[in-house]
């Protein structure tokens, strides 16, 4: 059972997500944390820098946004136009866009201490079934729909049901979904047509926004849905009136209770703040007696498994794959709980046999496959390091 837990007072919002009694996703928004991320505005072009290929762009935030010529230019599908690549590798950017300029731009990557947000002509609206991509002829679906007729089935569907020049990401959600789905791709085009409405008015304002994304609650509410949430608690009416509405607007939500409970006593179910106290922890130890570390820099999220208390009955490859196998399914969970996004390094115990190293990054896939967000396992390193991306759900982490 799928419990969604949200405390908000002045300064910040906690949210926890909650399976069977333990916290399996965990987030903070603070109220000084400006999320711009999925944001669309009409920016102007203030400067073009011609030998980085890129521009800055005002959209109104104290910092002047990033723009590169990739993000300019029409997104294609790269496997079927060659020729487009070709000549897009010899485009100069100030042949593209001018200084001055209006230019309707989505936020992909929210601003930081040292530098503004990156931004993309290449806007992506998402909704329950779909990611809508205007403007390209691109369907793909989520790595997570592994069956080849059903792939192709809902890419079929898509295609069918989509506007002439309008793309997709099908997400993981659409799985089995027909009238569902066709439903879904009108509702989010309807609100791109809106979108394009609102950015052709006459409006001498500028740069100003079009449309704000959707924040973390909203988004995991519509996440969620299709895995059988059951209970919302609440300790805001605010978030409560939002949420009744969302629910009375989204098909399939009839079902989940939504329930006010006290700032006080809201994190006391299943013990909660115990439970996100342990996430400071940098050190896990594990039930075999191993014991794995996360370590977290600028550049990576560096992992390291130990074998600690644990020594094994058995020979010695079997101890250390035992430890490596139950520090995969831990470190796969503190990703999730931690929101760890970027590049993550893992350094297993050493394993001499190739074979134990296909189980151990099979497992890792397949743990991963609970997650909601985008991962990518590269696989092990010449150095034997495992190595992968994620991204962050909650995008003002950085």
């Amino acid at each position: 059972m799928l419990e969604l837990f949200i405390k908000r007072n002045e300064t910040q919002a906690d949210i926890a997500l909650v399976e069977n009694g333990n916290l399996i996703e965990y987030y903070e928004e603070k109220e000084e944390d400006i999320r711009n991320e999925g944001n669309i505005y009409i920016g102007v072009v203030k400067d073009i820098i011609e030998g980085m290929q890129s521009a800055f762009v005002d959209i109104g935030t104290e910092k002047n946004s990033f723009i590169h010529l990739e993000d300019i230019l029409p997104k294609y599908d790269e496997k079927k136009n060659e020729n487009i690549a070709k000549t897009n590798n010899k485009e100069n950017i100030k042949n593209v866009i001018k200084k001055g300029q209006k230019i309707l731009v989505q936020v992909k990557k929210d601003s930081n201490d040292k530098k503004g947000a990156r931004i993309s002509t290449h806007i992506n609206l998402p909704s329950k079934y779909i990611v809508l991509m205007p403007d390209t002829d691109i369907i793909t679906i989520s790595q997570k729909i592994e069956n080849k007729e059903e792939q192709e089935r809902l890419i079929n569907l898509v295609r069918n049901n989509l506007s002439k020049n309008n793309g997709a990401i099908i997400r993981t959600s659409a799985q089995g979904k027909s009238e569902e789905l066709i439903q879904d791709i009108k509702y989010i085009e309807n609100k791109w047509n809106e979108i394009q409405k609102e950015a052709s008015k006459e409006n001498n304002k500028l740069p100003r926004i079009i449309y704000k994304g959707e924040d973390i609650v909203e988004k995991m509410f519509i996440d969620l849905t299709e895995k059988q949430i059951e209970k919302v608690y609440v300790n805001d009416s605010q978030d409560y009136n939002e949420l009744i509405k969302l629910k009375d607007k989204i098909n399939n939500y009839a079902n989940i209770k939504i329930q006010v409970k006290g700032e006080n006593t809201i994190f006391d179910i299943y013990d909660l703040n115990k439970q996100i106290k342990k996430l400071q922890n940098r050190k896990l130890w594990l039930k075999c007696g191993g014991f794995i570390t996360i370590d977290k820099t600028e550049a990576l999220t560096a992992i390291d498994v130990n074998t600690g208390k644990y020594t094994g009955n058995e020979n010695l490859r079997d101890t250390i794959f035992r430890v490596n196998k139950e520090a995969t399914i831990e470190i796969a969970k503190q990703l999730r709980l931690r929101d760890i996004g970027g590049i993550i390094i893992i350094d297993y115990i050493d394993m001499k046999n190739k074979e134990d190293r296909e189980k151990i990054e099979e497992l890792l896939k397949e743990e991963l496959k609970k997650d909601r967000s985008k991962t990518q396992v590269e696989g092990f390193t010449k150095l034997e390091l495992m190595e992968l991306t994620r991204k962050h759900i909650c995008s003002h982490k950085s």
